[in-house]
């Protein structure tokens, strides 16, 4: 019996991992699946579909505890035992889920404070998932005693090739009593006094100085933005303790050659990635976008940049649309044909070393009887479930080219929290928060969004750095979204960038908070003045202005600044656009700086994409950041990186319902779809909805 087991764990050798990596040998595709779900017995039909199709991986189990435990303290595996078993006796590699973000009817109906207490007096109810205080020691209490049970059950099976702790954590809005307690303990540990607290949050405004800890107010009412700083950061690293504490204990079980993730989700800034995942070996992140003609590609590409940056390695999708997505019937739109395909070459070119759905079969009742999956409600073969046995043969066929692919970015974003919970607090423009991008999305800051989304459709391949780890050196271009809050030794290693040769792109607002949300009592903007080359006093919200003499040549009805502007005066920076307007046309819009050896542009206001493009592009040049396919932009999208034998791999994405053309600008290679050679300089089409993956020699 030891020689089998020992001889199953080497046939997964290839997923071998080593601490904070996980490596395949192929790209991972696959599905979630709930045969639990399902209204009769079809697992072998199932499975055998799955195979046929050339699925290689499935996600289970992160929805089961009342499964698992159907009565307190009882505990039945089996049922799942011989899910796993089929899977890999059908060669499908599975991973296994904590079910904790969902917990069973038992639990509530004896302990209902595990429910959480939100602002205002409003409490969680039973009937929907994700309705627990994650910080109560009863939750937790039973927590551990399920994920310990699950592991001692599971951990030694061969077919398990990985672990997903909870779900699409977030601190979800919990008030508890306790987790306000808890608040106070973070507070007393980080500033010692109540004395120390009043004056760093300034609570002398307003008469709400404190003279012992118990006289901390609850957050409901709460007006001071010290106080919102951190307890937004809390939040933060509540999420992250959780997920901390469930990875450590699963970490006590794994094999060697299993991996342990979380399923994150794109709206990024509820959670701190860079410290949740401390104990994760790979991140994971669920990505669902628009479809048919609302396809862009752009939540791809900022999903898979942002988690790729947190660990500097490749990701994995946990989940994205198969077919139609949506917790009711009222939009409903199935991708076109070539999307699904087309998206998940969209995900491995960014990085994603497995791509999987959500899920395997269309559930028949529930919240989510429309989130469609590969099957139907009548669970047969269709067309998604065509496009995905296609690109699944494909990846078989030369997905060993594509899998691990590393990217050498030299632009980079940072990205901040603290400023983004500052942002929201204070907003700056009528939307009410920094987190509503111009399409209504909530998935990113829109000051970030916009930087990313004009790289991406002009084909800049960029990485994220983080205030928690600010590691930019390496980067020939920085871009600075609106860097509200930030600590002077941030705001001096940004200093330290620029004089040694680092080219930045810098946003309003940067550097006028320190890192408790109080302004800083100096000229702003504070200790950048001199790398920014001016200072200013006031500041002014506006509407809509046109910049003087349309400086950076746009169309007339998009050379456009908006929502806010600063009333700049250049000392050493010398200006390059100004507003059109009698009062503020004497207050640069624009200015550049050279500060050392590198120099800084920065943006007093908001500008339309494509003056924002016309600056990127200028500041690319001056940095010396070159590639053929900045020629190139949206529809046609291009990402590029090296694969494990050491080749260069370019994709080309055709966003449109025509036929496209480009000059291929690379050297020779070989279409990886077609197996036909492509010269340097030769034509190129790419059909409607599609991709061509070209690998140098």
């Amino acid at each position: 019996m030891k020689t089998i087991r020992f001889l199953l764990l080497f046939a997964l050798f290839p997923y071998y991992i080593n601490a904070q990596s996980f490596v395949p040998d192929n790209i991972l595709y696959g599905v979630a699946y709930y045969h639990e779900y399902m209204p009769s017995e079809r697992l072998d039909k199932d499975v055998k579909m799955m195979k046929e199709a050339g699925i290689s991986v499935v996600r289970i189990g992160e929805s089961t505890w009342s499964l698992y435990e159907p009565r307190e303290g009882e505990f039945e595996f089996a049922w799942l035992d011989r899910i796993i078993d089929k899977f890999h006796e059908a060669g499908i590699k599975v991973i296994l889920g904590t079910p904790t973000y969902s917990i069973p009817a038992w639990l509530w109906h004896k302990h209902p404070e595990v429910l959480i207490d939100f602002k205002n007096g409003a409490k969680a109810k039973y009937g929907i998932r994700q309705n627990m205080d994650i910080t109560n020691p009863t939750y937790l209490f039973y927590s551990e005693r399920i994920i310990r049970k699950m592991m001692e059950h599971f951990t030694s099976h061969p077919g398990i090739i990985g672990y997903q702790v909870d779900n699409e954590t977030t601190s979800r809005g919990v008030n508890n009593y306790d987790f306000q307690v808890s608040f106070v303990n973070y507070l007393k540990k980080k500033y010692k006094t109540p004395q120390n607290l009043n004056k760093i949050w300034g609570l002398n405004y307003w008469g709400m100085t404190i003279d012992s800890w118990e006289e901390v107010p609850p957050r409901d009412g709460v007006t001071n933005t010290g106080y919102k700083l951190d307890w937004a950061r809390f939040n933060r690293i509540a999420v992250a303790d959780f997920l901390k504490w469930q990875s450590g204990i699963v970490q006590e079980y794994k094999r060697k050659d299993q991996f342990i993730t979380h399923c994150f989700m794109p709206s990024v800034q509820d959670v701190d990635q860079l410290e949740s995942a401390a104990k994760m070996d790979v991140m994971g992140v669920n990505i669902y976008h628009d479809v048919q003609d609302k396809l862009t590609g752009n939540e791809i590409a900022f999903s898979g940049d942002y988690f790729r940056s947190v660990k500097n390695t490749n990701y994995l999708v946990t989940e994205t649309n198969a077919q139609t997505i949506g917790w009711n019937s009222s939009i409903q739109f199935p991708p076109y044909p070539g999307q699904l395909r087309q998206n998940v070459f969209a995900h491995i070119g960014s990085g994603a070393n497995m791509v999987e759905y959500w899920h395997w079969s269309s559930l028949h009742y529930g919240q989510e009887t429309y989130w469609k999956g590969v099957l139907s409600h009548d669970l047969e073969p269709n067309r998604a479930y065509g496009e995905v046995t296609e690109t699944a043969h494909d990846l078989k066929r030369f997905g060993k080219k594509l899998v691990n692919l590393k990217k050498e970015n030299e632009v980079a974003i940072l990205f901040s929290h603290d400023s983004n919970d500052g942002l929201n607090f204070m907003p700056f423009n009528g939307s009410g928060s920094a987190w509503t991008d111009s399409d209504g999305s909530a998935y990113r800051n829109q000051l970030v969004a916009q930087f990313h989304r004009v790289l991406y459709q002009n084909n800049v391949g960029v990485d994220f750095v983080f205030s928690e780890r600010p590691n930019f050196d390496k980067y020939k271009l920085l871009i600075i979204p609106s860097l509200y809050i930030a600590s002077d030794e941030l705001l001096k290693k940004i200093n330290t960038y620029i004089k040694n040769g680092g080219h930045v792109i810098m946003q309003f607002k940067s550097g006028f908070c320190d890192e408790n949300s109080m302004v800083r009592p100096m000229l702003a903007p504070g200790p950048l003045r001199e790398a920014c080359g001016f200072y200013y006093q006031e500041f002014s919200n506006f509407k809509e202005l046109s910049l003087k003499d349309n400086p950076f040549g746009v169309e007339n009805n998009v050379n456009l600044a908006k929502d806010w502007m600063e009333f700049i005066i250049p000392e050493t920076a010398k200006p390059l656009a100004f507003y059109d307007n009698p009062f503020f046309s004497k207050y640069p819009a624009v200015t550049i700086n050279n500060f050392g050896k590198g120099t800084l542009l920065y943006q007093g206001s908001i500008f339309s994409d494509e003056i924002q493009t016309k600056i990127i592009k200028q500041e690319l040049t001056r940095a010396g950041i070159e590639s053929p396919d900045f020629n190139l932009s949206w529809p046609i999208i291009v990402k590029s990186g090296t694969n494990d034998y050491g080749n260069k791999v370019h994709f080309y994405y055709n966003y449109s319902s025509e036929d496209k053309e480009l000059k291929y600008p690379h050297e020779s290679g070989k279409e990886l779809v077609s197996e036909k050679s492509v010269a340097k300089g030769e034509i190129i089409k790419i059909l409607p909805w599609n991709v061509l993956i070209i690998e140098e020699k």
